[in-house]
């Protein structure tokens, strides 16, 4: 961090111990020595800070000689940081919120008045993350805990997302009461030894852990196995339903291919449609010239109603579901008859249309 010098002359504060009196023996505490000095630069300018500790001098108190120390200096800034918290808490809303580079963070300070160089920044934005990662510790902590107090314990989950074939895969373990995520890392091997090291810390934690719930990998269902053996494991319900379901989903995917053959003759319908625009438009055309109103014909009124279902009927080719849970054969089946009963009522008033 910069050195004291180079910040320049700022006024001087002294911060002393919040307590008065020794907590044990209530003897008057007296200055011992001075617990720290630095300059200190924040976004209200630089203070030259002096943290004064203080002792119980009782020589019959078990406490004697135990320093005390203001605790309000304490949270001016990290230890070994010439910057206070403001400053890192600014930091972290530029990087994260703002998305500026190390440059644009040392130009923001120094426009600010905070004297700083790429390399502090560099600093500054890296004790930001060790900061995050605390706090998000002990949210996690404190979610933990009152979802055992509320359900008796927490359930684990596990999943592996491998963007693309080949490469690293990211393993995120998750509480499944209040779908915090409590860890997620980037490996290059699945096996359960090295899930095991995702895993250890949550248990260590403390938190007494009722069930666990995964898919079918078998690399994560041994590394649970092995750390928790006793605790209920769930096979995930998608997953399990996808296994057991697979014929089902197999023959609802040849009916969605069989439906959408018989769909084929659409593109013909199309061309239909094309050609009596084009007619009606030339029509329009000639109409203008000879300076006469030309009324739309039964037949252009029937193409304009045909060009709605065809992109009801396009849309509903592109209908893929949700299997096992929405079959995407049943719903373009029940879609189309749906299409289909709209489209016989339509041509059941085919007269009202006749010139």
């Amino acid at each position: 961090m910069l050195p004291k010098n180079r910040l320049g002359a700022a006024p001087r504060i002294y911060f002393r111990t919040e307590m008065t009196h020794c907590p044990h023996c209530e003897t008057k505490l007296q200055r011992s020595h001075t617990a720290w000095h630095k300059k200190i630069s924040t976004l209200n300018g630089v203070i030259d800070a002096w943290s004064m500790a203080y002792a119980c001098k009782n020589p019959t108190c078990s406490h004697t000689g135990v320093s005390y120390k203001s605790a309000e200096a304490e949270m001016l800034s990290m230890k070994h940081s010439s910057y206070g918290y403001d400053v890192l808490a600014l930091v972290g809303e530029l990087r994260f919120k703002h998305h500026m580079t190390v440059k644009e963070l040392t130009d923001t300070l120094n426009e600010r008045g905070i004297q700083t160089s790429e390399r502090h920044a560099q600093n500054l934005y890296e004790r930001y993350q060790v900061l995050l990662a605390a706090s998000l510790d002990d949210h996690v902590r404190k979610v933990l805990a009152e979802t055992t107090e509320q359900n008796g314990g927490i359930i684990l989950s596990m999943d592996g997302v491998q963007p693309e074939k080949g490469n690293e895969t990211l393993y995120v373990l998750r509480e499944v009461f209040s779908g915090t995520v409590l860890a997620a890392k980037n490996m290059k091997s699945g096996a359960a030894a090295e899930l095991q090291t995702l895993i250890l810390p949550v248990i260590e934690l403390g938190f007494p852990i009722v069930g666990i719930v995964s898919d079918g990998q078998h690399s994560i269902r041994l590394a649970f196995e092995g750390l928790l053996p006793d605790v209920p494991y769930q096979y995930c319900q998608y997953h399990y339903l996808k296994d057991i379901a697979k014929p089902v989903v197999d023959a609802d995917r040849k009916l969605k291919t069989e439906l959408k053959k018989s769909m084929r003759g659409i593109r013909e319908v199309e061309r239909k449609i094309e050609q009596i625009e084009n007619r009606a438009s030339e029509n329009e055309t000639i109409a203008a010239s000879e300076s006469t109103k030309e009324q739309p014909t039964a037949e252009m009124a029937e193409a304009q109603i045909t060009k709605k279902y065809i992109a009801a009927v396009r849309a509903l080719l592109l209908e893929d579901g949700d299997p096992p849970l929405e079959l995407p054969g049943m719903l373009i089946y029940e879609r189309a008859q749906a299409i289909q009963a709209s489209l016989a009522r339509c041509l059941d008033k085919k007269g009202a249309f006749a010139p």
